[in-house]
């Protein structure tokens, strides 16, 4: 077992922090986070807003000079709409007013695109409940001519009866939530002219159960391409359209694979060859890149290894090469690398450690790198992705210089499969004392699309953490199979039963624990939210005489109550596998709840309805068992502003209450 360390010399320092420093709803949140530059592309110019001073960037030296404020190019939007995407191509908006859509043309024209949209009839948003990497309903065409968008028909969907508490008699305030197993909503694809309003449908035929994700459309704007998914999730095609006619042109290419599939990103087309895009896929087991042509070939795969990518930055043209960002060199990093499209040779393009983010130049010459490691709070650079030389413009001083940072380390085990590695992070008070014995907290997540330990500032921490970690407790955090970015094998570990897997391996990280002598094994507590609150309640239930104390916020407790998309890629439904959903339940655990165990849950929640929690609470009534409670009136999954600080102090004197 390998183990890496920041040791602060914070020990010695006076200040303390408070959760008004320390959460993202306090009062002093922002002067306790690294330092961000405000420096964007315009085109080819990188330029720097400093309390509204502009300077332009040199590109090769890194110097800056002043310049002049940036154009705001786009129009002033009409007042009362809902702003959903403004296109520079076309100088056009579209826009959302009572339910329905409008664009307003670049010659201030207002064009209204629906006229039923209301609670049931939605358009231009976000639709199957923003899964298969789906976060908006609008997509202007290249040349910003054309809008397409979303229409979803979700009248046929149960309303989960959400109370608003506020009124003075409260009300109904329901929301559309299609339940695993349940019906699902509808949606079909519009295309409208920006200049006249005009509109049409894709000719899509029934859409019942039928997932259209990932929209794109070809440079001419000839062709709208579309990922479909069927409801098992066990399939996806990527379809041609013919915008003019609504008319499917073909099925360019299909993918199987018999637990699921889950395309996240569009295709994108290379900036000098139109007859040629980007795919992604996991059809070898990893998120790779794949060179596709028009017709459905695949020209060559671009990336490949045991590795993700996670992010296309964008295209060098004249290098005619990708700029990507993966974890090729640690499983725990973000880097920058470019491939050469023709060559298929690659270049790292940053310095090979941390984790990174990057945006690039108009004509991908340049990047913009910003990036942290463990001990490094927040670096840019500027660097040219064709030679990879980098120069250095902002190292962001650390906020937390004068105040008792705890020490912060991360280290591996091997998973219950005996095999895998896992990654974790400990973070321990500034005064550390191996010689004591500490209370110990597991915080656990757990759950696809998520991780929890990276090479960043602190491997990752959440300052919650740190704020434990000053009252004299040390948090433990593991990364299970099921987490996201280790491939699709580690991913599918937990298929049709979410739980099972992950609490094996989290009880290696237990047994990990117990061999530190500066644990005490006899108060061990774990906390999570949503996912990582079902996990919280399964270790509590399953595991006893283990866990002593438990917070559980906003968790799910019976994976039928949770949504369809979600829900059914990774358990099926309730019909065709209900001994997955019986074992899972936590419903039948609540008898075996032994030590302290405080449920959380926003009482407006849409995500894990309260009903979760509120059944759960019922069966430990019915079966003679005591869990505490909190709800947060108005709130929803996660509790905003300084709700949020409340949340925190009233988790960690749980701990305290029950745990010291």
């Amino acid at each position: 077992m390998a183990a890496l360390l920041i040791a602060s010399a914070g020990a010695q320092a006076q200040k303390l922090f408070t959760l008004e420093d320390l959460n993202f709803g306090g009062k002093n949140y922002k002067q306790m986070t690294p330092e961000r530059i405000d420096a964007r592309w315009y085109g080819n110019d990188l330029i720097l807003n400093e309390k509204n001073s502009y300077f332009r960037y040199d590109l090769a030296t890194g110097k800056k000079v002043a310049a002049d404020k940036p154009a705001n190019k786009a129009v002033k939007a009409p007042e009362g709409f809902r702003v959903l995407e403004w296109n520079e191509a076309g100088k056009a908006w579209a826009l959302l007013k009572d339910d329905n859509l409008y664009i307003k043309a670049q010659n201030g024209e207002l064009h209204q695109l629906s006229t039923d949209g209301s609670r049931e009839i939605v358009y231009g948003q976000s639709v199957h409940r923003n899964e298969f990497g789906i976060y908006k309903g609008t997509f202007f065409s290249p040349d910003g001519k054309q809008l397409a968008f979303y229409r979803m028909d979700q009248s046929m969907v149960t309303d989960y009866p959400q109370v608003n508490t506020f009124e003075r008699v409260a009300a109904y305030a329901p929301d559309k939530y299609p339940m695993a197993g349940m019906t699902s909503h509808k949606v079909t694809i519009g295309i409208a002219d920006v200049a006249t309003g005009a509109t049409r449908y894709l000719d899509l035929g029934d859409v019942t159960d039928r997932y259209f994700t990932n929209i794109a459309w070809s440079p001419d704007g000839s062709t709208l391409y579309l990922i479909e998914v069927n409801r098992d999730q066990t399939d996806a095609r990527l379809d041609a359209y013919d915008v003019a006619s609504g008319k499917k042109i073909t099925t360019l290419y299909s993918e199987h694979n018999d637990r699921y599939v889950e395309p996240l990103h569009p295709i994108q087309f290379l900036p000098w060859d139109s007859s040629k895009f980007i795919y992604w896929s996991q059809q070898d087991g990893f998120m790779h890149l794949y060179l596709m042509d028009t017709q459905g070939n695949i020209v060559r795969q671009l990336t490949k290894g045991n590795w993700v990518v996670d992010a296309v930055v964008g295209f060098n043209a004249k290098a005619k090469s990708v700029i990507y960002v993966s974890n090729e060199i640690n499983p725990l990093q973000m880097n920058i690398f470019s491939v050469d499209v023709n060559k298929g040779t690659r270049r790292l393009l940053d310095n090979g450690l941390g984790v990174h983010s990057a945006t690039l130049s108009a004509d991908g010459s340049y990047l913009l790198d910003s990036w942290s490691e463990p001990d490094v709070p927040r670096v840019y650079a500027i660097t040219n992705t064709r030679t990879g030389k980098s120069v250095e413009i902002h190292r962001s001083a650390d906020p937390w210089q004068g105040y008792q940072v705890p020490i912060f380390e991360s280290g591996s085990i091997k998973a219950a499969d005996g095999v895998t590695d896992l990654y974790w992070r400990m973070v321990k008070p500034a005064d550390f004392n191996p010689a004591k014995k500490y209370p110990t907290v597991v915080y656990v997540y757990g759950g696809p699309h998520a991780h929890n330990v990276a090479a960043s500032w602190h491997w990752m921490s959440r300052s919650w953490e740190t704020y434990m970690a000053q009252k004299g407790f040390i948090v433990y955090i593991l990364d299970n199979r099921g987490s996201e970015n280790r491939g699709l094998a580690f991913e599918q570990a937990t298929f049709r039963q979410l739980g099972q897997i992950e609490m094996q391996d989290q009880m290696k990280g237990v047994e990990y624990l117990k061999t530190l002598p500066y644990v005490d094994a006899s108060r061990l507590g774990v906390h999570g939210w949503s996912f990582g609150g079902f996990m919280t309640i399964s270790l509590m239930t399953n595991y006893p005489d283990v866990f002593k104390v438990g917070v559980a916020g906003g968790p799910v407790i019976d994976w039928k109550w949770y949504e369809v998309m979600y829900g059914e890629r990774y358990m099926d439904t309730p019909q065709t596998n209900p001994e997955g959903y019986e074992k899972t339940s936590l419903l039948n655990r609540a008898k075996d709840l032994k030590g302290r165990l405080l449920v959380i849950t926003g009482m407006n929640d849409n995500t894990v309805v309260p009903q979760h929690c509120l059944m759960f609470l019922n069966a430990c009534a019915e079966a003679d068992t005591y869990p505490d409670f909190l709800a947060y009136p108005g709130e929803e999954h996660n509790m905003r502003g300084h709700k949020s600080v409340h949340l925190h102090e009233k988790i960690t004197r749980y701990f305290e209450d029950y745990l010291k």
